[in-house]
């Protein structure tokens, strides 16, 4: 037979192509991936996670409770603990604020009311980790005070007990409605011998929280109700139940929780598990874990990475929680009662951690569950008038910053899920956007926050603006032209907080920079960090950032330094920020993005290496394995993606960008029945970097993914090697993120001048913005352009913009004050510098206080006394002597315990006027400045002296005592008249 050669050739075309799609095959699991799981991972250290059983994203969490209060304690479980004090039915993971903790049951052997914290004989019980076992849906331990075996497994909103004891004498459970935190009101009814239904409300990070149980037993039980008198707690309850078995037999409690109602409990109990045995509950729990596990399969011979990607993978399922009953009723923003069968309604949204890489890790692998996390968002806006900031059990907790339930919604829809209300969703992200709240008013008409209108100013500031990106983004993506201009030139105010000289975000007031400036200092103007944690957050304008720099050499050179810098922070102590790298801290969200950004200045080998070494060296199998709170989700879900070699730099861009694999291949299963294959050839520890890319066997240039590429199915082939390559170094190979459109001009500021000033001050202007024109006006007077410095010797008004061809500023202005100079004082303590309210003279400078400390007007001084003698020049008659300090004993700011105030003609002999006494550790939550006065005969004199006494150590009452916390005392303004 003659053979064509072009049938040769599609032939062989056709073999080597079958040959190519089948040399990348999908990964295989070698035993049940809930083995890999280990619960306790984060249950160390400050990860804040807890052991116990629950559903991916299951409403009840069953779990061991090992400590009572303490920041380490909000989960309710620390391993470093030795005793349990009970089993309740919600927990939260990996947060930084404790609460939930609800209905809790304790087998044992008496009736003792007392948890035994206080050291005297109680419930409580010892155990150890040799006799205590986890795996998802499922926990048991044995108690060795009482010799009580417990097991513990759950459905999506109720679980099972099973408790073996010792013998059939003597058997109690204590059913505890007091434990943790503040009972508003509480009931426990007795419906027979073997249910018991009732309610607890409290206050804790949610100020109204209210669930509503049903507990069904296996055996009859007579009960002791302890009546609240004796709790001293109004409505709070305790119970012991005494279990009649004499045949010794597994004792069985069945619980259903509710927020609606206890017909709402039963419900989910009876559709759940009443009908169930022990090990159905717990096999049907292990089998709905098992089909979440392995949305993602991968293979790797090293069992440790197994095991921390895997448990990562399950902590990123364990929030958002349910918040709904079977019959599709929920409590809602408002506190009523709310019905849908349209969509699963969530709680526990942890926005400003879990945008960043959770929600676009749903996005991939929980695409539905996406649209009804939006269709929540919406719920909860018709409910309580504004989408979640970090909600919890029908409360808003008005926790952390920005509006990011916004780029939650844009990452989805731009990522094509819309089964929602598209209208409605973009309605209520620009009313998030455009309200009066959160220094949102400043920042609307400024272009910024100014230091001295509201706290964390510069990290509103930037997550503001890439908020705004993303609804810049889906405006324009639905023709919405007009508010597509609106809101990405809000995306580039972050270009106001960048200094130019310094080269870091930067707080500052209208038209000055806060000082005194320390890049390694936490202080109010970020959330939980500082700027060298902060000055790398423009991911909606990386090109931007790198024009502001002054190029891709300089971003490069900053990372740099960012990685090497010492790993030491000032100013306030700060316990988020961990897993220093430099100061690239990876315990805290907002550096999560920055090892990435080595790839937008086509340096990828750095990232490569950056992150290779946080995968393997901030993640372990080991009870502290979690280098910081692991926040419901983000942690992990930063650890999945980069592991299998992306990561969402720029959640609403619809790219990741390439790292680095860990793992030999990798198998991500869509909800559409296609796979994404990762293979990883030559794959070892030292060979982490990579040589050369394909997608869908065609070779890959480009160091970031499509969303698309990913979710459309097919395969990502990654070529490794031990040193650098020169793959993804070329110019366009390069992710990039940047604006072109409506672009704004940064408003100038004052470089040099002191705002207040004896005799004058040199005024000198600048801007970032390169060859733009600066113009100023002095009080009244018209506007002139800059050209040189100029000397102000009087009180005036500085009005400033700048003008760069058809571009301009807005026009801000900043006073000048001229204090008399004559005036002058001595600081015989020191301040804190983030808490320095402007200097040395800022208790003379005639510049009132707030009550909000965190706006930088308060000096502040920590565990010490305030000394300070103001010199009046000369002698002058004085009658009043005024100074004024805050309380904001949540922020441990205390009044002084005392004030003394003496009064001299020569600096040497003083003569002390009539202290004042506070009692400073009288618990009071109420914010107040108070104002101490001391009235005195017309006398002359030339130096006033005031002595603040300091507190110490905190109040018995305060959270910080345990942790020997010391009071802060904040003074401003020493008046004399």
């Amino acid at each position: 037979m003659n053979f064509k050669p072009t049938a040769i050739v599609i032939a062989l075309t056709l073999l080597i192509s079958c040959n190519t799609s089948t040399s990348i095959t999908e990964a295989q699991k070698d035993q049940p991936l809930t083995h890999y799981v280990n619960t306790f991972i984060g249950t160390g250290g400050h990860g804040h996670t807890y052991p116990g059983a629950t559903l991916p994203f299951g409403m009840m969490q069953l779990s061991p409770d090992t400590r009572l209060d303490g920041w380490d304690g909000c989960s309710g479980y620390h391993y470093t603990d030795r005793y349990i004090y009970g089993f309740s039915h919600t927990h939260l993971s990996g947060t930084g604020i404790s609460d939930y903790g609800d209905v809790l049951l304790m087998p044992t052997n008496e009736i003792n009311f007392n948890n035994g914290a206080d050291g005297k004989k109680g419930y409580r019980a010892h155990f150890s980790h040799d006799n205590e076992f986890a795996e998802p849906g499922y926990y048991k331990v044995h108690l060795d005070s009482t010799n009580i075996n417990v097991e513990l497994t759950v459905a999506q909103r109720s679980g099972v007990h099973k408790y073996e004891f010792p013998s059939s004498k003597n058997q109690y459970v204590i059913l505890d409605l007091v434990h943790r935190d503040k009972v508003l009101d509480a009931k426990i009814e007795k419906i027979s011998d073997t249910e018991i239904v009732g309610y607890r409300h409290s206050e804790a990070w949610a100020k109204d929280q209210r669930l509503y149980f049903i507990i069904k037993t296996s055996h009859p039980f007579n009960d002791v109700l302890q009546s609240p008198p004796e709790t001293r707690i109004p409505g709070a309850r305790r119970s012991a139940l005494k279990f009649i078995n004499p045949n010794n037999e597994p004792v069985y409690m069945k619980v259903g929780i509710s927020a609606v109602d206890i017909d709402g409990a039963r419900k989910n109990l009876e559709a759940e598990v009443l009908n169930k045995d022990f090990e159905t509950v717990k096999q049907e729990a292990q089998q709905i874990w098992e089909s979440q596990l392995e949305k993602i399969v991968i293979e790797s011979n090293d069992l440790d990475k197994k095991t921390n990607f895997y448990t990562a993978l399950y902590h990123t399922m364990l929030a958002p929680q349910l918040y709904q009953d079977v019959d599709g009723r929920y409590r809602g923003m408002d506190l009523e009662i709310h019905k849908t069968t349209d969509f699963n309604y969530y709680s526990v949204f942890s926005l400003w951690d879990t945008y960043r890489a959770a929600h676009p890790l749903y996005t991939i692998i929980e695409q539905d569950r996406t649209n009804d996390f939006i269709k929540t968002f919406l719920a909860k806006y018709d409910e309580g008038g504004i989408m979640p900031m970090w909600d919890l059990a029908g409360n808003y907790t008005n926790c952390m910053i920005g509006y990011h339930a916004v780029p939650v919604i844009a990452d989805a829809y731009l990522k094509g899920l819309r089964g929602y209300d598209t209208e409605k969703a973009f309605e209520a992200m620009k009313y998030s956007a455009t309200r009066d709240k959160f220094g949102l008013e400043a920042y609307k008409k400024y272009g910024f926050i100014p230091v001295d209108e509201e706290s964390e100013s510069v990290s509103k500031t930037l997550e503001y603006a890439y908020d705004d990106w993303t609804i810049a983004q889906m405006a324009k993506a639905m023709g919405k032209t007009e508010d597509y201009k609106t809101y990405i030139q809000r995306a580039q105010y972050y270009k106001n907080v960048f200094d130019p000289e310094t080269n870091f975000m930067r707080g500052r007031f209208k038209n000055t920079w806060f000082t005194p400036f320390d890049p390694y200092e936490v202080n109010f103007n970020y959330t939980e960090a500082n700027a060298w944690q902060y000055s790398f957050y423009v991911p909606q304008d990386i090109s931007g950032f790198i024009e502001l720099l002054g190029g891709k050499d300089q971003l490069e050179a900053k990372l740099d330094e960012l990685f090497s810098a010492k790993t030491e922070i000032s100013g306030r102590h700060q316990s988020d920020i961990t897993g220093l790298i430099g100061q690239y801290a990876h315990g805290n969200e907002p550096s999560h993005h920055m090892a990435y950004l080595y790839n937008f200045v086509n340096k990828p080998y750095k990232t490569q290496e950056k992150v290779h070494q946080i995968l393997t060296e901030l993640y372990r199998n080991d009870p502290d394995g979690v280098s910081g709170n692991e926040d419901c989700g983000q942690m992990s879900a930063w650890y999945v993606l980069s592991s299998m070699g992306f990561y969402s730099v720029t959640p609403g861009s619809n790219e990741y960008i390439i790292g680095t694999p860990l793992f030999d291949k990798a198998t991500i299963s869509l909800e559409d029945g296609k796979q994404f294959n990762i293979t990883a050839n030559n794959l070892s520890d030292s060979n982490k970097y990579i040589e050369s890319v394909k997608l869908n066997g065609k070779t890959l240039n480009e160091t970031f993914i499509s969303h698309s590429a990913i979710v459309s199915g097919g395969s990502l082939e990654f070529n490794m090697t031990n040193q650098p390559s020169t793959w993804g170094t070329k110019e366009e190979s390069e992710p990039k993120t940047e604006i072109k459109d409506h672009i704004i001009l940064p408003s100038p500021f004052i470089a040099k001048g002191d705002i207040t000033f004896r005799d004058s001050t040199e005024v000198v202007l600048s801007t970032s913005e390169v060859d733009a024109k600066i113009y100023y006006a002095l009080d009244d007077n018209d506007f002139k352009i800059y050209d040189t410095p100029f000397t102000i010797s009087e009180d005036t008004q500085v009005k400033l913009y700048s003008e760069k061809g058809n571009l301009k500023s807005p026009v801000l202005t900043t006073s000048f004050f001229k204090i008399d100079p004559n005036l002058s004082i001595t600081l015989e303590s020191d301040y804190a510098n983030q808490y320095s309210a402007g200097g040395n003279d800022a208790l003379i400078d005639g510049i009132r206080s707030t009550k909000n400390y965190r706006t930088g007007s308060w000096q502040g001084y920590e565990d010490k006394d305030m000394v300070a003698t103001v010199n009046l020049g000369t002698e002058k008659s004085i009658n009043l002597i005024a100074v004024n300090f805050l309380q904001d004993q949540d922020a441990w700011i205390f009044y002084p315990t005392e004030v003394q105030c003496f009064v001299s003609k020569d600096n040497k002999t003083f003569k002390a006027l009539p202290p004042q006494t506070i009692n400073s550790a009288e618990k009071n939550s109420a914010i107040a400045i108070k104002t101490i006065e001391f009235k005195i005969p017309k006398t002359k004199y030339k130096y006033v002296k005031i002595v603040a006494k300091k507190l110490g150590k905190v109040p018995k009452w305060h959270v910080g005592y345990p942790m020997d916390g010391r009071s802060w005392i904040f003074v401003d303004e020493i008046s004399i008249k």
